[in-house]
């Protein structure tokens, strides 16, 4: 029988497709398996739901068609129940967590989890299914986010980058966990030091920044292209992974390809993916949960342990990447949950 997969984008990804989907299309394309987006069509055998779908009717009646289901899993949103927010976003939120959790008690056959770290907040919160299960990182093209390139870290002065698609909203902690740890690099430990942010940010959350450090360099890289991700990874010295409790970011897998080292606090996948020598992950200090505000020497002080070692953390962060997260490894891993290879 021939494999037909079809690929149900996950909910929040409306008008365009995912990174994940561009590379697990990439893998399908070289493996010579076809596939569709159309949950009614009849030469599917198999079914990959990124995160959920509102189009529960259409896989429950893709199950009974004996279609296998796959479900890929990352985190669940939370943020929600701790900051204040309109009721729209809070009962959005909500509805697409149970979502998500319906099609992994009801319609799932199968279960990729990002990380460890999500498959065990999945199993805490809405208890262990009885299903076939794996770890399956991201990936990412070795070939295009590589050391290689003409692009070098400043020599005077130590550049800091931040990437993250919006900060904007709960995202804007972030950037302001990165001011404090830049602010004290520099009056704590006499740095000079460039805050490089990649991102969409405000023009009323860039003025806000500036007020919380009016001395601090700030970069404001703003919205870029994909394809120049790897040229700004090689041109920092230290990626600061500000992304609370994910399950595996993508921002720091493309960081250690590019040789780029990792600063982060023990939340989330960070310490699962981070090892090796890879960078350094730090106690977050405080309970996080809450959202309340980390603890900033010892991130600092991390910080200042990567940039006088440089060059070794940087060889070791493209060794992790080539050991651990390469493109083949994660499509591998989805086609044996599809059982298409």
């Amino acid at each position: 029988m021939n494999k037909q997969i079809c690929l149900v984008p996950k909910l929040s990804g409306l008008g365009g497709t995912s990174s994940f989907q561009a590379k697990l299309i990439q893998g399908l394309n070289a493996c010579g398996i076809p596939y569709t987006f159309d949950l009614k069509d009849p030469g599917n055998t198999a079914v990959l739901v990124v995160g959920g779908t509102r189009q529960l009717w259409q896989l429950w009646r893709a199950k009974q068609r004996g279609v296998r289901i796959v479900q890929r899993l990352n985190g669940m949103n939370w943020v929600h129940r701790v900051e204040k927010t309109n009721l729209s976003f809070f009962l959005r939120s909500e509805i697409n967590n149970r979502i998500l959790a319906f099609i992994r008690r009801h319609l799932a056959d199968d279960i990729v989890y990002q990380s460890n770290f999500s498959r065990d907040w999945w199993n805490r919160v809405w208890g262990e299914r009885p299903l076939p299960h794996q770890v399956t990182y991201n990936g990412v093209d070795l070939g295009q986010y590589t050391p290689i390139g003409p692009e070098t870290p400043p020599t005077d002065h130590y550049r800091i980058l931040l990437v993250e698609g919006r900060l904007i909203g709960a995202y804007a902690r972030g950037l302001h966990m990165a001011i404090k740890l830049a602010e004290a690099l520099r009056t704590g430990h006499g740095l000079s030091v460039e805050l490089m942010v990649v991102g969409l940010v405000s023009d009323e959350i860039k003025a806000h920044a500036h007020s919380l450090a009016p001395n601090l360099w700030l970069n404001w890289g703003g919205v870029v292209p994909r394809e120049d991700i790897p040229a700004i990874d090689r041109a920092a010295h230290v990626l600061f992974s500000t992304d609370l409790n994910a399950a595996c970011p993508n921002s720091v897998i493309e960081a250690m390809a590019c040789g780029l080292p990792i600063l982060a606090y023990d939340t989330g996948a960070l310490a699962e993916i981070v090892q090796d020598g890879a960078g350094e992950v730090v106690p977050y200090g405080a309970d996080l949960w809450q959202l309340e505000d980390p603890q900033v020497p010892p991130l600092a002080g991390a910080c200042r342990k990567i940039l006088q070692d440089n060059p070794a953390y940087r060889q070791r962060a493209r060794a992790r990447a080539q050991a651990v997260f390469s493109l083949d490894q994660m499509v591998a891993g989805y086609l044996a949950a599809l059982e298409v290879k």
